[in-house]
């Protein structure tokens, strides 16, 4: 199972770097490279959903993606920060540990080790 959220991990940290690279790329070998790494990011992502429930592992891509893209663009490229922008990012912090808790308490619950 930890090898499942290596993976997922995995597929967070290459989501980050091809929209970083979607932000910055000017030449065509900076565009080859973005196009390389959205099929290996897709394929972290398939592979955590193997041994993970597909919903949880996704709820996770799509907020540490969000989160991440948002604390990018205020970090890196002078964008936009606000309270909003952060109790939006704590709501669905909690969204995806909500998730995560009641997938493990269905995996226990049928005798599964989460």
């Amino acid at each position: 199972m930890k090898k499942s959220w290596m993976y997922v991990a995995l597929t967070c940290l290459f989501e980050l770097l091809w929209v970083f690279g979607l932000n910055r790329a000017d030449a065509v070998w900076e565009w080859a490279i973005i196009i390389c790494l959205i099929p290996v990011d897709f394929y972290f992502l398939m592979k955590a959903c193997e041994k993970l429930p597909t919903g949880t592992v996704y709820a996770v891509f799509a907020g540490v993606g969000t989160i991440g893209t948002s604390l990018m663009d205020y970090v890196l490229f002078g964008g936009s920060f606000s309270l909003e922008k952060l109790l939006f990012m704590g709501i669905l912090i909690l969204g995806i540990i909500g998730l995560k808790v009641s997938d493990g308490d269905a995996h226990e619950q049928k005798g599964e080790a989460v």
